[in-house]
């Protein structure tokens, strides 16, 4: 369990630290709390610079609520520290 646990916190610090990532991830935690993400899906998966590998996993982090709230309050709490 604690393997799992500090694994999170690692991969929640990582979106954090890249200003690209964290953008796109708060963008998709945004999305999901207003039910747009539709829309983005659809353009995900019409991106041709983008391989296959990479779409099924930002479709699969988009469509997990829980995950971008995870995120999203990671980094608020956060902010501060960096």
């Amino acid at each position: 369990m604690d393997g799992l646990w500090l694994k999170d916190i690692e991969s929640l610090e990582a979106i954090s630290q890249d200003e690209d990532t964290r953008t796109l991830f708060l963008r998709m935690a945004h999305m999901s709390q207003n039910g747009r993400l539709q829309p983005f899906l659809r353009e995900l998966a019409d991106d041709r610079e983008l391989d296959a590998e990479t779409k099924s996993t930002l479709a699969e982090l988009a469509q997990d609520s829980t995950f971008l709230h995870a995120v999203e309050d990671y980094v608020h709490r956060t902010r501060s520290l960096h």
